[in-house]
């Protein structure tokens, strides 16, 4: 007889997983308040990022610290207000972030972000998305010789120790690859590997379709009423009630509440984030997904227009909009890009999961049967959904995970 599992979270983790379920036989339902792709998923920078396999660790030297708490910066904002509550979740942060634990914690990281581009492949050519994708990289420009040869020093000790590729570019590269962009810069980076997603949203729908032909199906409910039955898991959703052997929780963000009400305690923080689309001025265009280092702002020349994305704002998952990091990015951007209008509405808000080991939360409820964790993944969200949703698949499933996923298991927080 066939096993029924349900997934509650369709962004691009989610649906992942749901698909890698499918096709191990499992008969999956997909259960989401929106639509799939519709959260996190839907604003990121759109880079599929194989060559980070460093996750983003809290800075270490006191005048940076110091530069920070002026909260003037469009790299990292915070909410004055609500940094009490979130004060043990950062000092763990900063403390996983030394050099010896964030050393550690990045080999441990690197077999996910190593096999990112192989397993969207695979899922983008099932789903025939290749028309959203690109695959040539993108580009960090510095303004200062000093950062530039400090980032070019780390992406030898990458290139090294993980394969990552990447070319030393200078000034003049920069001015012959994008032309209508001004401005006096040192050099830069161009990472080779990693792929472009030209509309994050339409890639996630992709899947989702792909999904549905498989078998699967999508419906809406609430991840609130998930509860144990018998010797499984039963939700209410738009269709009814519905019940299943197994259960993923794969809420980005909301994962914490969702399981704290089953009896866990993940120290999640937010990192919440902004973005814009902007017409170019006149016959202007931008080539490349270019990200303006000592500034801490990406823009990226997608289907909506160019996206510009932000940095790292510290508030509670529910605090209302402050884009001031936004307004500040747009300024500055305009100094090296001929920007247009603005296309949105309104500026676009998500937040990103983090953990304060840098890592996701992968693998089986540590006191439950049945239950499973897929979330946490930061800023890797989109990087890192195929290659999540095979590995928590594979466990699922009784197979041995391609990869050893035990550094990001739930028990390192929940024993």
């Amino acid at each position: 007889m066939t096993k029924n599992a349900i997934v509650l979270g369709a962004g691009i983790v989610g649906v992942s997983t749901a698909i890698h379920l499918q096709r191990r036989g499992r008969q999956v339902t997909l259960i989401d308040r929106k639509n799939p792709g519709n959260e996190t998923s839907f604003g990121n920078a759109g880079l599929i990022q194989r060559e980070g396999v460093a996750p983003y660790g809290f800075p270490q030297q006191l005048g940076l610290l110091l530069r920070y708490a002026l909260n003037n910066r469009i790299d990292a904002h915070y909410h004055l207000r609500t940094l009490p509550s979130q004060l043990a979740f950062l000092a763990r942060y900063w403390w996983n972030s030394n050099a010896r634990r964030h050393a550690l914690i990045t080999r441990a990281y690197a077999p996910l972000i190593e096999n990112s581009i192989a397993e969207h492949k695979d899922l983008i050519e099932a789903s025939e998305a290749q028309a959203l994708i690109r695959r040539d990289g993108w580009i960090k420009i510095f303004r200062t010789p000093a950062r530039r040869d400090e980032a070019l020093g780390e992406a030898a000790l990458w290139r090294n120790e993980f394969g990552v590729a990447y070319d030393s570019v200078t000034s003049a590269d920069i001015a012959r690859m994008e032309p209508d962009m001004t401005g006096v810069f040192a050099g830069g980076i161009r990472w080779r590997d990693p792929w472009s997603v030209l509309d994050p949203h339409a890639l996630t729908s992709a899947y989702r379709g792909y999904f549905e032909s498989l078998g699967g199906r999508f419906v809406t409910g609430d991840a609130a009423s998930l509860s144990q039955f018998g010797s499984g898991w039963k939700i209410m959703t738009g269709e009814g009630p519905l019940e299943a052997g197994d259960a993923v929780i794969a809420l980005g963000p909301w994962a914490a509440l969702a399981t704290r009400r089953l009896g866990y305690s993940f120290p999640l923080g937010v990192k919440r984030g902004y973005h814009m689309h902007y017409a170019a001025k006149g016959d202007a265009v931008l080539n490349n997904w270019m990200l303006d280092a000592e500034r801490g702002y990406l823009l990226a020349p997608m289907r909506r227009g160019i996206r510009l994305t932000t940095g790292a704002e510290f508030a509670t998952l529910d605090a209302p909009k402050t884009p001031v990091q936004l307004d500040r990015a747009e300024a500055v951007a305009r100094t090296i890009f001929p920007l247009g209008d603005r296309l949105d509405p309104e500026p676009w808000m998500g937040a990103r999961p983090c953990t304060p080991d840098m890592m996701p939360i992968i693998g089986k409820a540590p006191r439950h049967q049945g239950l499973w964790f897929a979330f946490g993944h930061a800023h890797h969200g989109l990087t890192l959904g195929p290659v999540t949703g095979r590995v928590l698949a594979e466990l699922i499933t009784g197979e041995t995970p391609f990869i050893d996923i035990a550094a990001y298991a739930p028990q390192r927080f929940n024993p």
